[in-house]
């Protein structure tokens, strides 16, 4: 039998009439390690298999391959192989196509709606340290678990789970959502009302695209998630800020007409207050006036520590107004990229569409571990142990800071969610005092950072899910010791 190619294969320029073989692949090989192409340490096609895919004696890739050696851009080990040189001089290396890049930029004009997108910030890795916001225990995930779930749902993987699916998502897991949300939720839901997305960001986008226009109005808390307002200006609407209470995000006058209303009514963001149910009524009296649709982005309120549970709004909507959306992201980790939205019936089909022209559909592989995940009580108990472990780690939080904080930053309790918030005194700087706590490893934001207008009182986003207890407790000392006597 003929000997298989043990490598990729390279990708060279036909050859010039009249230039030497072994001359062809010599230079070739060199230019694209002078231009970056190949990488350092990238390993190259055996002498065999390069003669094999373009033709060539193997005689002839011999003696390309001793010249490149000899003049330092490859290296070859017994037993590894020949691989472009780790050691080469810097000065050497260009930017790949730098010359290209550079002269398609002088000429291109970027779309209205592309000089309108700000970048989303990016996060940095996994931390435990204090007060790390927005990241559950990532160290206590049940990745055995997970592993076997994976086996399970591959040993028995079906050819079109394979080649792709419904651009609403992997129906068991579209029934699994259905009924974890009808039950922890209080969500009004089936499974061909559930479209399974990548997160919460691609949630916005879609109902973006299916209800707003440019310049058409859309509320948004503020402080609040700026992923929402980068999303509504991208599209080029108008973003009009709903100031937010201890009762939540305040209603706008019947007259106030907008096209959405973007809201976090179990656990607000950044503020850490649960809307009552008083205002959560009074939000949907107006979307009925109005014809607004609401956006309740329910990104973290599976985590209950106390109080009563309180329905989703969905679940009190009787109009059709409301569009649920939730992420795996804080409940399991956030690289699964798997979220969902709840639709309201109309917009079923316009979703649908729009998935299958914007992304075709979520990752259908991940989506059938994660539905075999759930289908073996490992989602369940995953969550029952995190509410244990959040609930203890919420109540450091609280105690320590009565202890070490003496009443300065009034710490706020919350009844769900991953974080909460510190209000600081009256004219107290949070960006300076979170500078500060920076120089000491202590990890904390301002909530002016997630404000859109002025505000009239600062105060520290502080993540207790991703922190253990004894890192709180540095960290409060860190912050007691920053502010001061």
């Amino acid at each position: 039998m003929p000997r298989r190619a043990t490598s990729l294969p390279l990708t060279l320029p036909p050859r010039s009439p009249g230039t030497a073989a072994y001359v062809w692949l010599y230079d070739t090989i060199r230019e694209q390690v002078v231009n970056g192409r190949l990488e350092p340490g990238c390993r190259l096609p055996s002498t065999r298999d390069l003669a094999r895919q373009f033709g060539l004696s193997r005689g002839t890739a011999v003696t390309a391959f001793e010249m490149l050696l000899a003049e330092g851009y490859v290296e070859s080990t017994s037993g590894s192989g020949t691989r472009v040189s780790r050691a080469l001089p810097r000065a050497w290396r260009t930017t790949p196509a730098a010359a290209v890049a550079r002269g398609g930029a002088a000429r291109r004009r970027l779309s209205a709606a592309a000089r309108r997108i700000v970048a989303f910030p990016q996060h940095e890795a996994a931390s435990h340290r204090a007060f790390r916001a927005n990241q559950p225990a990532l160290d206590l995930f049940p990745t055995q678990d997970w592993a076997r779930a994976a086996a399970r749902t591959f040993r028995t993987a079906s050819p079109s789970l394979l080649a792709g699916g419904d651009p609403l998502g992997y129906r068991p897991l579209r029934s699994a959502i259905a009924e974890y949300l009808a039950i922890s939720r209080g969500v009004v839901c089936e499974p061909d009302r559930i479209a399974v997305v990548s997160g919460t960001q691609e949630a916005l986008a879609t109902i973006a695209t299916l209800l707003v226009d440019p310049g058409d109005t859309v509320f948004i808390e503020d402080p609040g998630y700026g992923g929402a307002s980068r999303v509504m200006h991208a599209i080029g609407a108008r973003v009009q800020s709903i100031a937010v209470d201890e009762d939540g995000a305040r209603v706008p006058p019947q007259r106030a007409r907008a096209t959405l209303a973007y809201l976090t009514p179990a656990h607000q963001f950044p503020l850490a207050v649960s809307m009552t149910m008083t205002r959560r009524l009074a939000w949907l009296k107006w979307a009925r006036h109005s014809g607004a649709a609401i956006f309740e982005d329910d990104y973290d309120s599976e985590f209950r520590y106390g109080g009563h549970p309180v329905a989703a709004l969905q679940g009190l909507d009787r109009d059709g107004s409301v569009v649920f959306a939730g992420s795996f992201s804080k409940v399991l980790y956030p690289s699964l990229r798997l979220g969902y939205l709840v639709l309201p019936q109309d917009l079923v089909d316009p979703a649908a569409a729009a998935l299958s022209v914007m992304s075709r559909h979520a990752s259908l592989s991940n989506q059938a571990v994660l539905a075999r995940f759930m289908a073996d009580g490992h989602f369940a108990r995953h969550l029952r142990r995190m509410r244990d472990v959040y609930a203890e780690r919420h109540a450091a939080l609280i105690e320590g800071a009565h202890r070490w904080l003496d009443g300065r930053i009034q710490v706020r309790p919350v009844n769900a969610g991953l974080q909460t918030v510190g209000m600081l005194p009256r004219g107290m700087d949070g960006a300076d005092l979170a500078r500060r706590a920076a120089a000491r490893d202590v990890e904390t934001v301002s909530i002016r950072r997630y404000a859109r207008t002025p505000i009239e009182q600062d105060g520290l986003q502080l993540g207790f899910a991703a922190v253990p207890p004894e890192e709180i407790a540095r960290g409060l000392q860190v912050l007691a010791r920053v502010l001061g006597p």
